[in-house]
């Protein structure tokens, strides 16, 4: 259990918040301006006064107005790692959202203190798995016989304690960019795998890339008795995948493929694997963040690109590659709201208070949950 977890949803425990934050912008379209012009030159002047004792991490989505005061950027396992690199550091500022800090806390020493910027930056795919639902789930596995021959696989995108859960029931952690080697680890050791909590890398790791059927997946619903499912279903199904999603990745669908395939001929559909089965098969190309990155870097000038990801990143894209047409894939879908939370104010706010020497917004994860998602976390960094 964290030190911020109260039971509530993590989008409403801001602190230092404007309640008019939440009002929205056009979408696409350019994100409010920093109400405050001098809040750039405030951040750097805080930034400079901490010195080597700050590391801050800015996650790919984040606004570009964060992402410059970034010492590196990256996903979100990327970015632990890269924390707990650099021991020097006494504090270490995630620009990112909850559960990456409290990755981050993991994986550094005791004596660094990680902080994120605004507490209401959680992830909404994090928030679909508590811990208790889980518990529930496997004595559901238990009562169905299938338990011991089942191994638990959560993706980073999720709490300390689901990934703490993974760890003491013999399973692991994966990224997007290693789930394939993860779920092959997991099943040669098991007959089945509990994947936690987005449905779609799951299904898609599974039948794009391991030969599964959709027929050998199942999904479970925490808000239905038994997880919806009969104990048959779970007994025949070889992937037990957990009813959660991406808030943005979700709301991409098959007709968005086929809308901008009229619009720009020859395009090519580039998608996170967070997205839908149907999104997935109708793409061109599929793989995470970094993977997305490096497509459009070495793709050649005059290319046009279609991308399935978060708007933040696609715009800097489209910004960093102007010799290539990059567009958003679909004509709605906005930023994501809770990585948009950690805005200038909020950085600005964390490391003038880290430069009076007041710690803010301390993510703290306790001993036991640190060592059993420690062990989920040194399993993925394992795999072949």
């Amino acid at each position: 259990m964290t030190t911020t977890e109260t039971g509530l949803p993590l989008f409403v425990l801001g602190r230092q918040a404007d309640p008019h934050s939440e009002r929205g912008v056009d979408c696409p379209g350019e994100l409010p301006p920093a109400s405050d012009p001098a809040l750039v030159e405030r951040a750097e002047r805080a930034k400079a006064a901490l010195g080597d004792r700050v590391f801050v991490l800015g996650h790919h989505y984040q606004r570009d107005e964060v992402i410059r005061f970034a010492d590196v950027t990256g996903d979100s396992f990327k970015l632990a790692q890269q924390a707990a690199a650099r021991p020097e550091a006494e504090y270490i500022v995630f620009c990112g959202v909850h559960f990456m800090a409290e990755s981050a806390d993991i994986l550094t020493g005791d004596s660094q203190k990680v902080v994120l910027p605004d507490l209401a930056a959680g992830c909404s795919m994090a928030d679909m798995a508590t811990f208790d639902q889980v518990e529930e789930c496997w004595d559901a596995l238990a009562d169905a016989g299938i338990a011991d021959v089942t191994v638990p696989v959560t993706y980073m995108n999720s709490s300390a304690d689901i990934k703490a859960f993974c760890g003491r029931n013999g399973g692991a952690v994966c990224t997007s960019s290693n789930a394939r080697r993860a779920l092959d680890w997991a099943f040669s050791r098991g007959e089945k795998v509990l994947f936690l909590p987005d449905q779609h890398l799951g299904r898609n790791t599974a039948v794009l890339e391991m030969g599964l059927s959709l027929d050998d997946c199942v999904v479970y619903n925490p808000h239905r008795p038994n997880g919806g499912l009969t104990e048959q279903q779970l007994r025949d199904a070889k992937m037990i995948l957990w009813r959660g999603h991406c808030s943005v990745h979700g709301r991409f669908t098959a007709e968005s493929v086929d809308d901008v395939r009229a619009r720009i001929p020859g395009v090519n559909v580039l998608v996170h694997p967070e997205c839908r089965h149907e999104v997935v098969v109708k793409a061109d190309h599929v793989g995470s963040t970094e993977y997305i990155i490096k497509m459009l870097t070495e793709a050649p000038a005059g290319s046009s690109w279609a991308i399935g990801t978060e708007l933040n990143l696609v715009k800097r894209l489209g910004t960093m590659f102007p010799d290539k047409n990059v567009s958003f894939l679909d004509r709605t879908v906005c930023y994501c709201s809770t990585m948009n939370r950690i805005d200038l104010p909020h950085l600005v706010w964390a490391l003038e208070s880290l430069a009076a020497g007041q710690v803010v917004n301390r993510i703290t994860v306790d001993p036991d949950t640190t060592h059993w998602a420690k062990v989920a976390l040194d399993r993925m960094l394992a795999l072949p």
